[in-house]
């Protein structure tokens, strides 16, 4: 069968309670992952690598269906690099050593962002659908109500609409203590890999160090970076991918600047090699209506280098919850039809692709899992995927 994706699945590694096995049997051979237990701003060496790979080959002698390291998620950007401090060149110099250590290793493409303190954020990790299933939930107005009432982060109030703010009060005035813990363990939670997780503390100190850094610093480090690290990439064969915001919008005062068309505009324009590229997630993207993701896919589709596909149902222009992959707001027939069309134009690659946050479901409610990154309700997800390709390119050829 031709194939538009090569079907994949974030794996954190031999402590993830999802098993190789397990991702063998929901039909994946690419395993995206990475090594967190090396502190961010370490290289990572050839013999880490090695080890990573070697697990993979393991689990390969036993069942014999294949899998292997196709995309590192994620080698992860130092702050210090983000706030343009004074240590930032030796920073970058290990990140490129990692990138020709990973290049040597044949793992050639780079996932990662330039979030500040930050990766995605949601503020329910517990959201009930109507089928008794979990998502995850953003909702603005919640955040304002952790940023002002629990964070007590100073001047908050400064960075929201006084409507919000306003609305923000009232309903944290009929909030129970249960709301309250719900909301800030889901906006304290460890990073998938981080087994340390923030306190308000660690948050107030990580948020405090971006005091004063406008958009436009914290853009211009981003390129910065990349002016030094995207030549190294191309030399080693690797093709960095950095994923968008999420939310695609500011955050607790925090600058965002992979939001929006615009901003790959300006970040390919600064730095045009093809190595520098950007991972394709159609939810980060898609929590925005500013962004139109067929779009974004046909202009820039020659540097996607990797793809996350899921669906946000979007409510407000600051509210989404986590849909089902073929449902809510992304319109993934569209998505996955576009990248057919762009393959068969452009004689493109076929293209590195998972799905992304799924329900949390069935026997798995059960069970321990990092929100969003469940078995079940990914490979649900991952299932849809296939027929939804299946079906496109099947029908394509007959026509």
């Amino acid at each position: 069968m031709k194939k538009i994706f090569e079907q994949s699945w974030r794996w954190y590694g031999p402590d993830d309670p999802v098993s190789l096995t397990a991702v063998k049997q929901a039909g994946a051979n690419g395993i995206v992952t990475a090594l967190h237990h090396i502190p961010v701003g370490d290289v990572w060496s050839v013999e880490e690598i090695n080890d990573r790979i070697r697990l993979l080959e393991d689990s390969n002698e036993q069942y014999p269906f294949p899998l292997h390291w196709n995309v590192v998620e994620s080698l992860p950007v130092h702050e210090h690099i983000k706030q343009g401090k004074p240590d930032r060149d030796e920073l970058i110099e290990n990140y490129k050593q990692s990138l020709k250590n990973l290049g040597k290793c044949g793992v050639t493409r780079i996932c990662y962002n330039f979030m500040p303190v930050l990766d995605w954020l949601r503020t329910n990790v517990k959201y009930q659908l109507e089928d008794g299933s979990t998502a995850l939930l953003h909702n603005l107005e919640d955040l304002i109500i952790f940023d002002i009432f629990i964070l007590e982060r100073k001047n908050a109030e400064e960075d929201y609409d006084k409507k919000m703010v306003k609305n923000a009060r009232e309903k944290h005035s009929r909030m129970n203590e249960d709301e309250l813990e719900l909301l800030k363990q889901s906006l304290l939670m460890a990073l998938p890999g981080d087994k340390e997780g923030f306190t308000l503390e660690k948050l107030s100190k990580g948020l405090q160090n971006y005091v004063g850094i406008s958009a436009d610093q914290l853009r211009d480090n981003l390129v910065y970076f990349l002016e030094q690290v995207i030549p190294v990439a191309e030399q080693a064969g690797v093709k960095m991918a950095i994923h968008p915001d999420d939310p695609p919008w500011p955050v607790l005062g925090l600058p965002r600047v992979v939001s929006k068309a615009s901003d790959l505009e300006y970040i390919f324009s600064k730095v045009p090699q093809k190595a520098n590229g950007i991972t394709f997630c159609s939810g980060s993207l898609g929590a925005s209506a500013d962004n139109n993701l067929p779009e974004i896919i046909q202009t820039w589709y020659e540097r996607i280098h990797f793809v996350h596909l899921r669906s946000v149902q979007r409510k407000e222009s600051s509210l989404f919850y986590e849909a089902n992959h073929l449902e809510g707001s992304a319109g993934m027939y569209k998505l996955v039809r576009t990248f057919y069309e762009c393959q068969k134009e452009k004689k493109g690659r076929v293209l590195p692709m998972r799905p992304d946050h799924g329900h949390e479901m069935l026997d798995d409610q059960q069970k321990s899992y990092y929100p969003g990154y469940s078995a079940i309700g990914r490979l649900r997800g991952l299932a849809e995927l296939r027929g939804l390709e299946y079906g496109i390119i099947n029908t394509s050829e007959i026509i």
